[in-house]
């Protein structure tokens, strides 16, 4: 049954709900249900009208719904929409995902089973439930922010009929290429931009090095009690694909060693916050797992990829920081992470998975879809993204420089807009 509580905040009204949904759409019965948390925002001037519904599917996997402060692409959403904020399934104030709910199961395997079915098609199937019970089967527009466009698409590809308009943040998927194809690309991606990180801050070349080195040697600690090692060091690279990652390294190593040459109390406390999966495990677990379809020889994809390249090595100099992958290392050196590490090995090596799209449906969509793509995004790479673009009916794509991965966050009052007139036909692109 759906639980309700409103208030007011600046700006906004804030309308809650908690939905039950079952676990396993497919069957219902094995794992019981779990609560989904819907928040729905409406401008407080227009709360008593009858205005279009956008959904919002955030980006991940694993991360909760945004908590808006005003202004920016929600303010923009308010002037014409009833916006729908979703906690996914197993984030937030959804009934959680973490440590100790895995720790439950008795066998890796049921666990594993378990957590396959937080996928984007589960998702989607709680969105069309949420759809139906709450707002009576109106059809709604969606915007997706990343791993939101991927759910744009299984959504198109399941309940066409649910969407009026679909916009996409930086997140059009290759539909077709799997984990493997998708870290050939993004590895390439992300040595760009560390070459661009040295060009603008060549000491910070020599500064990560220095930290490798004595991280190398053992004995370092983070304030959690996680090991400080040279893989952790590397993913701190996880943000140069954002509007302010490269100056925020820079600005973290500014200060990263003691005046003995060991790793500052201060620097230590930052890494752990920056690199911890304390507040969004599924988001380490489900990383792979959102590309696969079908067939597949099993394996780590990311882990494969790093391989191939050395100079991603942890022993190279320069260090290089790696971006969006997650390894198998991180469930032995992240305490958030360790009770996932059977179930996250099982995910790995599992070797079919339900399709999440119908080409065949996206090649025939007629739902207006205008997307916004970025050149130097090492998150969702922008070939993958411009071959789907190709393959999925009555789409439109914005490529632009002008922004990276966080465009929605840093000036979504500035995108969001255009997206809505380029779907509607007021705005229009030139051809590629």
């Amino acid at each position: 049954m759906d639980q309700q509580r409103e208030y007011r905040m600046t700006g906004f009204v804030v309308r809650e709900h908690r939905v039950p949904v079952p676990v396993d759409w497919t069957d219902p019965a094995r794992f019981g249900s779990i609560d989904v948390f819907v928040r729905e925002l409406v401008d407080p001037l227009r709360a008593s009208e009858d205005l279009p519904l956008l959904l919002f599917l955030q980006g991940g996997p694993g991360g909760q719904g945004p908590r808006p402060l005003g202004g920016g692409w929600v303010a923009k959403a308010l002037e014409k929409h009833r916006l729908v904020l979703l906690d996914q399934r197993g984030t937030g104030r959804s009934s959680r995902v973490d440590g100790r709910s895995i720790a439950r199961f008795d066998d890796a395997a049921t666990a594993a089973d378990y957590l396959a079915c937080f996928r984007g098609d589960a998702i989607v199937s709680d969105a069309e439930h949420v759809r139906a019970t709450l707002y009576g089967g109106r059809t709604w527009a969606t915007l997706g922010q990343s791993y939101g466009g991927f759910l744009t698409l299984t959504y198109l590809s399941r309940h066409p009929e649910a969407l009026t308009a679909c916009y996409v943040t930086g997140g059009l998927p290759g539909i077709t290429a799997d984990a493997e194809a998708v870290y050939r690309h993004t590895f390439r991606r992300q040595a760009a931009r560390n070459n661009e990180l040295a060009r603008r801050h060549p000491g910070d070349v020599v500064a990560l090095g220095a930290l490798a080195d004595r991280l190398a040697g053992g004995g370092v600690v983070l304030p959690n009690g996680d090991p400080f090692t040279p893989e952790r060091l590397q993913t701190l690279g996880m943000g140069l694909g954002m509007s302010t990652g490269i100056d925020e390294v820079h600005w973290l190593l500014d200060t990263a060693l003691d005046d003995h040459g060991e790793p500052a109390p201060g620097f230590l406390a930052n890494v752990a916050h920056q690199t911890s999966f304390d507040t969004n495990p599924l988001y380490a677990v489900l990383q792979e797992v959102i590309y696969h379809q079908g067939e597949r020889s099993g394996g780590w994809a990311a882990q494969a990829e790093l391989e191939r390249w050395e100079w991603f090595a942890s022993s190279a100099r320069p260090l290089l920081l790696t971006g969006e992958a997650m390894f198998p290392w991180m469930y032995e050196q992240h305490a958030a992470l360790r009770p996932f590490r059977d179930a996250a090995h099982r995910l790995a090596e599992r070797r079919w998975w339900p399709d999440l799209y119908d080409t065949d449906r996206l090649a025939a969509n007629e739902v207006p879809v205008a997307a916004v793509q970025y050149y130097d995004d090492p998150y969702v790479d922008l070939d993958l993204a411009l071959a789907t673009a190709d393959a999925v009916g009555n789409t439109q794509v914005w490529i632009t420089n002008e922004f990276l991965h966080d465009g929605l966050r840093a000036s979504g009052d500035v995108i969001l807009p255009r997206l809505l007139d380029l779907a509607a036909g007021t705005w229009s692109v030139t051809g590629r």
